[in-house]
């Protein structure tokens, strides 16, 4: 005769899949949650280099504007000293 796995191996073999199945999930979950992690964190390193390029340019534009003002009050004086 061949033996049939009892009652109590089958709810067991059940309860192991379900077991899995759980793992499985949580397992799913954690590497979603660490992957959105990771994106934000590098959204937030992004955000920071555009912030401080976009204050760097602001600079630049001061030190320009501030340059050519200084320019044109030589070239005044200049002007009015030829005069």
């Amino acid at each position: 005769m061949a033996s049939t796995p009892s009652k109590d191996h089958r709810r067991r073999e059940r309860e192991q899949k379900k077991a899995d199945k759980r793992r499985a999930r949580e397992e799913a979950k954690a590497e979603k949650l660490a992957a959105e992690k990771a994106a934000a964190q590098l959204a937030a390193e992004e955000a920071a280099k555009l912030a401080a390029a976009e204050r760097e340019a602001q600079l630049e534009a001061e030190f320009e504007a501030e340059f050519e003002a200084e320019l044109q009050a030589e070239i005044d004086a200049e002007k009015k000293g030829a005069n």
